[in-house]
């Protein structure tokens, strides 16, 4: 009896440590993570206090940075491109300010879980928490650098109209498609650290092949405008930069962003749960 009990005990054991793949394991990772998002938004907000502790201005500094950064931009290809500053500063703005997002999203993504290994090898919590983190983070810098914007548009005399509200469900699909790849970056990144580099340098090509220091209007004839469509970035800014400028975003916008969401999404579950046991030890 002693040893059909012992045998009992041993199995149980080694089907507990043996290590699950599959969907189900990764659904049950986001499931959890998302009914703990209280972790995620504390963690992320300590990340930003802690950055600017002891700062007079704190995380302000993060916008007069920018502001900084968006008037000389203005100044050097407005100039270049001989465009209406009244029309291009704000233009450039809200591109800048949401790439902003967007490209540090997806860095600090590559990084969330090497960057997480001490909490990851010690404390039991579902891997997908730091992605909400590093994601929570980047909102809130978000949102100081947003402030800009409005105050810019009072300067040049801009006006805005009620399709500006469409900027809350583009930003939501926005950061519905940031989630899925920041997952399969932490997943790739954890393993192969050299991606991390390759993704900044991806990351700064693209921000020159989407119109965000220049306009699409401002093209040649000549020029194809196809490859800009094929852009899946062009459609993420336009999701919240076209609502700004008092016209919502193309179906094209939006279909192009969902398509991807559900793409993106059923081929991150599918490549979470088959990794996701490994992670730490790739850590």
């Amino acid at each position: 009896m002693s040893e059909k009990l012992l045998h009992s005990e041993n199995y149980n054991i080694i089907t507990r440590i043996e290590p699950k793949s599959g969907v189900g394991v990764a659904l049950r990772d986001l499931g959890d993570a998302i009914s703990k998002y209280r972790l995620a938004l504390i963690f992320g907000w300590q990340d930003v206090a802690q950055r600017y502790r002891r700062s007079r201005v704190g995380a302000f500094w993060l916008t007069l940075n920018m502001a900084v950064f968006i008037g000389a931009l203005g100044l050097i290809f407005g100039t270049i491109f001989r465009t209406n500053m009244q029309e291009f500063l704000p233009y450039l703005c809200a591109g800048v300010i949401t790439w902003g997002f967007i490209s540090t999203s997806l860095s600090e993504g590559c990084t969330s879980f090497s960057s997480s290994d001490g909490i990851i090898l010690q404390v039991r919590l579902p891997l997908f928490t730091h992605i909400l983190r590093a994601l929570w983070r980047n909102m809130i810098i978000f949102a100081h650098n947003i402030i800009i914007f409005p105050v810019l548009l009072v300067i040049v005399g801009g006006t805005v109209n009620f399709n500006v509200f469409w900027v809350i469900p583009g930003f939501i699909l926005l950061c519905i498609n940031l989630l899925w790849m920041m997952l399969v970056l932490a997943v790739v990144c954890a393993r192969f650290r050299d991606m991390t580099q390759v993704m900044t340098n991806i990351l700064q090509v693209l921000f020159y092949a989407t119109p965000i220091m220049w306009m699409v209007k401002i093209l040649p004839d000549d020029v194809s405008r196809g490859y800009i469509i094929w852009n899946p970035f062009f459609h993420f800014l336009e999701l919240v930069r076209a609502p700004l400028f008092g016209t919502p975003p193309t179906m094209l916008n939006w279909g192009s962003s969902i398509l991807l969401a559900l793409i993106g999404w059923a081929t991150a579950i599918i490549f979470f749960g088959k990794y996701r046991w490994r992670v730490a030890y790739w850590l």
